[in-house]
């Protein structure tokens, strides 16, 4: 299966059971009635990102669904917590991109969201062979991706919360949800990963 279309989503719950809360994260996000697989972290060459509503109609109650999700949860009062997906998509539609997932403590939605960010740029520029210097701010090191002409776009969803400040669990959750799959014809005309490792390595000048 080769997802083509991708939404973004993100929720918040709170109750005093660890689960329900989990739950009511998802009803937030919007998809509670799907039966979701957790997947790694592979955005398909020419996978087009949709808007939650547009995703949601081609949905259906009980369907599997996957998902790259990150959550975290805590029921410490004031307890800061977050959780991210960021994407980072290449230029060329027939190059695959990276999404992350991060769900830290203590950090801001702003930073949290920056971080995962990132995570999927770096990872996809280093698959790229685009030369950075790993030290540098995050906002110098965006630049030299996006000017190298190789990476298109990168993004990030970010739901951040607060502990409930009498103890209930509270969770929180982002996450990509695929929603439709590529045809035998549309997969075929994609590269395979021989081809695909082979062509970067020359592009990296590898051997």
């Amino acid at each position: 299966m080769l997802g083509t279309k991708i939404f973004f989503t993100k929720g918040v719950g709170r109750h005093k059971e660890y689960l329900t809360s989990f739950e009511l994260a998802l009803r937030d996000a919007g998809i509670e009635p799907l039966n979701i697989v957790t997947i790694s972290s592979i955005l398909p060459p020419g996978c087009k990102r949709i808007p939650r509503e547009e995703g949601l109609k081609l949905l259906r109650p009980g369907q599997i669904a996957f998902t790259v999700m990150a959550r975290l949860a805590t029921n410490e009062p004031n307890r800061l917590i977050a959780a991210s997906i960021g994407a980072a998509q290449p230029a060329d539609p027939a190059m695959y991109g990276y999404l992350s997932e991060h769900h830290p403590y203590g950090e801001t939605e702003e930073k949290a969201g920056e971080y995962a960010e990132d995570l999927a740029a770096t990872m996809l520029a280093t698959t790229l062979g685009i030369e950075f210097d790993p030290e540098k701010a995050w906002d110098e090191r965006e630049q030299i991706y996006k000017t190298s002409g190789k990476i298109f776009r990168t993004t990030n969803i970010t739901q951040s919360a607060q502990g409930d400040k009498n103890g209930l669990w509270t969770t929180v959750l982002a996450a990509a949800v695929f929603v439709e799959f590529a045809t035998p014809e549309e997969r075929n005309a994609i590269p395979n990963l021989y081809d695909l490792r082979n062509n970067l390595n020359s592009q990296n000048g590898e051997k």
